[in-house]
């Protein structure tokens, strides 16, 4: 997926381009209006992410000049303003979706995901069992069980183990995987996820002919089906 960011806060920016390019899109990026506005008439990208107040040339005109110009690109909105009328003029405005500063990754890469296959489906039947090979995770029970044996999982683990597997055949990045198991907004430099993936290997893996959790170097880990 090819993706357009239009933000003026080089850190926000650096973070949302390292993030989407961790999740194996492909991310431009500027932080001016105009610029972004011309990347956007000129360029094809599956999804927009522009922040509302940018220099030059604001979020919400970038958007309304897009729209004006027949192109239907879903664009996302950033804004630390977060009034219903702020969310309300933003979606007028010909925004796709509206999204509060500050945000989690994850929050924003499933939103963005949304908006590039958006298909009109209802919703799904929300899962109660999940699970890769022979491994399950009961999501009501929060029993675990491998072939013939049952796995006991610390509740860090068993968070990190339910959330690759709701990723199952996908890269997860490090991003992904502070953000919605450890809740941090920002990469702490902490080898936290390398002792728990290493425990939950040990887990999940141990005297397994196929092994289900593996590592995508440079990029993540994957869990998938043997």
């Amino acid at each position: 997926m090819r993706i357009l960011i239009i933000e003026d806060e080089p850190e926000v920016l650096s973070y949302l381009a390292k993030g989407m390019r961790e999740a194996g899109h492909t991310a431009d990026t500027t932080a001016s209006g105009k610029e972004g506005l011309f990347l956007a008439t000129t360029e094809n990208y599956d999804v927009l992410i522009v922040d509302r107040m940018l220099p030059e040339l604001d979020g919400l005109t970038v958007i309304k000049t897009i729209r004006g110009a027949g192109n239907t690109t879903p664009a996302l909105i950033l804004s630390a303003l977060g009034e219903v009328d702020d969310r309300v003029k933003g979606l007028r405005s010909g925004g796709d979706d509206y999204l509060v500063k500050p945000f989690a990754f994850a929050e924003l890469l499933a939103r963005v995901e949304i908006l590039a296959r958006r298909t009109g489906n209802g919703a799904q039947t929300a899962e109660t069992i999940l699970a890769a090979g022979d491994l399950t995770l009961n999501l009501l029970s929060r029993k675990i069980t491998r072939g013939s044996r049952d796995i006991d999982l610390q509740a860090r683990e068993f968070k990190l183990l339910e959330y690759l597997l709701r990723h199952k055949g996908q890269v997860v990045t490090r991003t992904m995987l502070l953000e919605h198991v450890w809740d941090y907004h920002f990469d702490p430099q902490t080898n936290v996820i390398d002792v728990h993936i290493s425990r939950l290997r040990r887990k999940i893996d141990e005297n397994a002919k196929n092994p289900l959790i593996h590592t995508v170097r440079g990029a993540g880990y994957m869990i998938r089906d043997e």
